[in-house]
Formats: structure tokens, C-alpha cells, sequence
């Protein structure tokens, strides 16, 4: 909960609200993690890397960033380097964009298996918020975000999804830097100066905050009230219901 109900801001009275997905509006962040949790500790023992691979990598390196940069970031924790590579190289390849794409396939096999469903909080306010004719848009580094949409039945209430299949066609920097949230204000044709940004993760905080919105909301899921204030969140919850009160 925030620490001063009464300080919550009026969404409604902004000129847009920009959702992150994963952790914001639905539950897949623990999805991803879970994911890249598989990948990582097979391939940490393949290679003999250490030390070994921990939740804590995931916030560091992981959340948040477009799935290559997130590979060689961490990788480069370990002072492992291996070649980029190129988006259509398959699983099974050693590169990068390889083993980002391994990460991938059993994220999806979990988000086929299991499906996904919105926060009920986040879903009731992205409703109010449309019914008073706010605009509101999704931002994304991920790749899956159009799937996971589909597969929460929540696409339609999205006219923009600002995702990372975007941001690598247009080579947008990935979060932390501001590129994708000010691209989805472009996007929407809104002002960053007057609209909100919606986020969980630390890059995802910095990333809103470096683009000047006039409201950081930070979404606490795990990650801390206190760090989501360090990286710029002006106002700290732990579900978006708090703004129906």
C-alpha cells in the first residue's frame, strides 16, 4: 500500500496513463522468470559458469530490458561474451539471440500451457480510466507482449501497444533509457510532461522517470517500495486497486 492514501494522485485528471505489462497488468513477470530461471541454470552448468544463476540476476539484469540486451548483460556479469548473433537464429545456437530464443520457447510453452489473466486491480482501473476518456497504452520490452494480451482477453482496450518486436524495428534503446515510453507518448499523441507511467521493474522506473512523466507510479510485485522510490517512482503501491479507493 501507498504511505499516504490520501497523496495517491487523480489518474484520471492526466492526460494519458502508459502501462508496462509484465508485473503491471498481468502476472507474467512470474512467468519470465521462471522461464529464464530453466534457461539460465542448464545453461550456467553447461558452460561450468559461476557463480550460479539466482533471482537476484533476474532483477538486476533481466526485468524489464528487451530479451537480447537482457542475455548479454547478464552474461557479461560472468565475463561471458559470445557473438550477437541474429534474431531468426534458432534455440539451439550459442549466440545471443540464440539463447534468448531458447528462453523464449519455454515461455511460451508455460503461457500455452497455463494461460495468463489480468490483475483484477489493474484491469478495473485501465476501465475507469477509459471510461473517462483517458487514453491508455501498453509499453513493453517484451516481444511476446500482442500473445500475452490475446491470451489475458485484454488486447482490445489497448489502441497502443508501444512492444519490443516495435523497438527492435525502429532500434529503440531499451529500458532504462526513456526511448520506448516516449515513443508510446508519441505514439498516443500525448505529452510525457502531463500523462502517467505504470511500471514494476527497476529499468522499467528509470526508464519513465528519464522520460520526464509528470506521474511514476511504481508497482511493488517484490521488488521493493523504497528501491522503486530510488529509481524515480514519485508514488509506490502494490496493486493498482489503490486507485479506485
Amino acid at each position: 500500500m501507498p504511505d499516504e492514501l490520501s497523496a495517491l494522485p487523480d489518474l484520471a485528471s492526466y492526460e494519458a496513463v502508459l502501462f508496462d505489462l509484465d508485473g503491471v497488468l498481468t502476472p507474467t513477470a512470474e512467468v519470465h522468470m521462471h522461464a529464464w530461471r530453466v534457461m539460465f541454470e542448464k545453461l550456467f552448468a553447461d558452460w561450468n559458469i559461476t557463480p550460479p544463476y539466482s533471482d537476484a540476476d533476474y532483477y538486476e539484469y533481466l526485468d524489464g530490458k528487451r530479451r537480447y540486451d537482457g542475455v548479454a548483460s547478464l552474461l557479461r556479469s560472468r565475463d561471458v561474451e559470445v557473438p550477437w548473433g541474429e534474431p531468426s537464429d534458432a534455440p539451439t545456437v550459442d549466440t545471443v539471440s540464440g539463447i534468448g530464443n531458447r528462453k523464449n520457447a519455454v515461455f511460451t510453452q508455460v503461457l500455452e500451457s497455463d494461460g495468463i489473466a489480468a490483475y483484477p486491480g489493474s484491469l478495473a482501473l485501465v476501465e475507469r480510466l477509459r471510461s473517462a476518456g483517458v487514453p491508455v497504452a501498453v509499453v513493453s520490452s517484451s516481444k511476446n507482449a500482442e500473445d500475452v494480451l490475446k491470451a489475458a482477453g485484454i488486447r482490445d482496450l489497448f489502441p497502443v501497444v508501444m512492444d519490443g518486436v516495435i523497438a527492435e524495428r525502429d532500434n529503440l534503446t531499451s529500458k532504462p533509457a526513456p526511448d520506448v515510453f516516449l515513443e508510446a507518448a508519441r505514439m498516443l499523441g500525448v505529452d510525457p510532461a502531463r500523462s502517467v507511467a505504470v511500471e514494476d521493474a527497476l529499468s522499467g522506473v528509470q526508464s519513465a522517470a528519464a522520460g520526464r512523466f509528470a506521474v511514476v507510479v511504481g508497482v511493488d510485485r517484490g521488488t521493493g517500495a523504497d528501491k522503486l522510490r530510488e529509481a524515480g517512482a514519485t508514488v509506490v503501491v502494490d496493486d493498482l486497486a489503490a486507485f479506485l479507493d
